[in-house]
C-alpha cells in the first residue's frame, strides 16, 4: 500500500527478440553444463541409452504438478515473463503487510489479483522504457535501503528478512521500479496537457469560502475499474476487500495491491478534501462515516469506490484536537502474577493520589513514592486514542486523567502540564488549489493510458 500523506514514487524492458535470445543462451549454457567429464562418458552413454529404450519423447509436457522451487511462467506480457514465482512472492508482501494471518480462500483471491497487479507493472514499466524512462539502478537502492530503514533494517537484514517471509528484496523493488516509472511517464506525457484555468480555481475559492465551518475529511479510496460486463464481479470483490479490512487488515496495503488510481503508490491517500472537492457519491458516503470507518463499494463513473474515512475536521476553522498537549504520563507496572484483585487496590491507591496531585511539579515526588516511572511527551491531541482525546481537552494544567490500563499492562494516568491551541486555519492558496485540481485530472487521464495499455497488450496466460 510507508507516511500515506507525502510517499510518493528500470530495467529495459523484454521484448519477444530479447527473450529468445536469453533462451538460446542459455540453452547453449545448459549443454555446456551437461557435457560430462572424461571419467564419466560411460555412465552418460549409458543412461541415454537407458532413455531411449524407454521410448521417452525428446519434448517433454509435464501434466501433474510442478516443483514450486522452478521458476515456470505464468504469464507473457509482450513477450516478458512473469513467473509464479514472481506472484508468489508479492503475494507475500501483501500477506505480511496484512499481519501475516490471511485464510486460503482469501489467499487465492489475491493471488489472481497479484497476478493482475504485476501485468499493469510491466505495462507500465514497458511503455515507460518505450519513451526512454527507465530507474537507475542505484534509485532502486536507495529506495529499497528507505523502505528497509522504516522497518528499521539494514538493506542486506531487510532482504534476508523478505527472503525467511517467502518474498525477495527484487519483488519489492520491481514494485519500486514501476511506481517510479509510471510517475514519471505522467509527468512527461500527461501532465504538461492538463489545463486548470484560473476562473475555475476562483470558482472553487468561492465555494469554499461558502462552505466555511463545514466539514472537511480526510479521506482514503481503493478505485476498482468496471465495466457493464464485469461489474457485478468487480462490486462483489470489493465487498471481500471491505469485509478483509473491516476484520483487521490494513487499508493502505489493500490499496496499494488493489486500487487502480494513481494514489495507490500512498495506500489510497487522497489528502484533506471538502465535500464540493469529491464526486457527489463519495462525497454523500464520506458525510455518513465516523472517522476510522470504510463504506463502498461507492458506484463512481468507471466503476467502484471503497471509501475510508481517516479523519475530519470543519472547514477553515481551527480544531481543538490539533492542539499540542505537553504531557506526563505516570506508570505503575504489575509484578507476574498480580491478581485482578491486587491489580484493584494499586490502581485504587494511584487514583487517591493523582486526585490529591498539586500540579505537575509534584508528579515526580509522587512517582518516587509510588515506584511509579514517568514519561514527558509533547503530542497533538488528535493522535491520543479518542476516549482519552475530549477528557484531556477539557482539563486545567496541572489535572490528570483517571487511571487507566489493565492487570497485565499495569496502570497508568496523564498529566496536563501544557497546552499550544492551534492557530485559525485559513484558506489553500489559490496555487494549492490548482495543484490539487490538476492532480485529479492527472489521475483520470492515467486511468485511461493504463487501460489502452492493457487493451492493445499480447497477453498469454500458462
Amino acid at each position: 500500500m510507508i507516511d500515506v500523506n507525502s510517499v510518493k514514487r528500470m530495467s529495459p524492458r523484454f521484448t519477444a527478440r530479447l527473450l529468445a535470445g536469453a533462451a538460446t543462451g542459455l540453452l547453449a549454457c545448459a549443454a555446456i553444463a551437461q557435457q560430462p567429464a572424461n571419467g564419466q562418458a560411460d555412465e552418460a552413454a549409458t543412461a541415454a541409452s537407458n532413455a531411449s529404450a524407454l521410448d521417452i519423447p525428446e519434448s517433454v509436457v509435464l501434466f501433474g504438478e510442478r516443483d514450486p522451487n522452478v521458476r515456470t511462467a505464468t504469464a507473457l506480457v509482450n513477450g516478458e515473463v512473469i513467473t509464479q514465482t514472481d506472484v508468489e512472492q508479492r503475494l507475500a508482501l501483501v500477506v505480511l503487510a496484512n499481519g501475516g494471518s490471511v485464510s486460503a480462500e482469501e489467499k487465492d483471491r489475491l493471488r489472481l489479483q497479484v497476478l493482475r497487479n504485476l501485468i499493469d507493472e510491466t505495462l507500465q514499466i514497458q511503455e515507460a522504457a518505450a519513451k526512454d524512462i527507465r530507474v537507475s539502478q542505484q534509485e532502486l537502492d536507495e529506495n529499497f535501503a528507505r523502505v528497509a530503514a522504516n522497518f528499521r533494517y539494514t538493506p542486506d537484514n531487510f532482504a534476508k528478512y523478505l527472503t525467511a517471509q517467502g518474498s525477495s528484496a527484487r519483488s519489492i523493488k520491481r514494485q519500486i521500479e514501476g511506481e517510479v516509472a509510471w510517475s514519471r511517464l505522467l509527468r512527461r506525457e500527461v501532465q504538461p496537457f492538463i489545463n486548470v484555468s484560473e476562473e475555475e480555481v476562483r470558482a472553487v475559492v468561492e465555494r469554499l469560502q461558502a462552505s466555511k465551518g463545514k466539514e472537511e475529511f480526510h479521506i482514503g479510496e481503493i478505485y476498482l475499474s468496471a465495466t457493464p460486463e464485469n461489474s457485478q464481479q468487480v462490486a462483489a470483490n470489493a465487498q471481500q476487500i471491505m469485509a478483509q479490512i473491516r476484520q483487521g487488515g490494513s487499508f493502505q496495503a489493500y490499496a496499494r495491491q488493489y486500487s487502480e488510481a494513481s494514489t495507490a503508490a500512498v495506500g489510497g491517500d487522497l489528502g484533506w478534501v471538502r465535500a464540493a472537492q469529491l464526486p457527489e457519491p463519495l462525497a454523500a458516503a464520506a458525510q455518513q462515516l465516523d472517522v476510522g470507518q470504510i463504506a463502498g463499494p461507492v458506484a463512481v463513473p468507471g466503476g467502484f469506490s471503497l471509501v475510508y474515512l481517516i479523519d475530519k475536521r470543519q472547514v477553515l476553522m481551527s480544531d481543538a484536537r490539533d492542539a499540542v498537549l505537553s504531557l506526563k504520563q505516570v506508570a505503575i507496572d504489575f509484578p507476574a502474577g498480580t491478581t485482578a484483585e491486587q491489580a484493584q487496590q494499586r490502581a485504587n491507591q494511584f487514583g487517591t493520589a493523582l486526585k490529591n496531585l498539586q500540579g505537575c511539579g509534584s508528579v515526580d515526588e509522587m512517582a518516587r513514592k509510588l515506584g511509579a516511572s514517568v514519561v514527558e511527551n509533547d503530542i497533538q491531541a488528535r493522535n491520543l486514542p479518542p476516549q482519552l482525546q475530549s477528557i484531556l481537552l477539557a482539563m486545567q494544567i496541572g489535572e490528570s486523567t483517571p487511571p487507566f490500563g489493565s492487570a497485565a499492562e499495569g496502570v497508568r494516568a496523564l498529566v496536563l502540564c501544557g497546552r499550544d491551541d492551534p492557530p485559525d486555519t485559513s484558506a489553500p492558496s489559490f496555487d494549492q488549489i490548482m495543484a490539487q485540481m490538476e492532480e485529479d485530472r492527472v489521475n483520470k487521464r492515467a486511468r485511461t493510458y493504463l487501460r489502452d495499455l492493457r487493451r492493445d497488450a499480447v497477453i498469454d496466460y500458462n
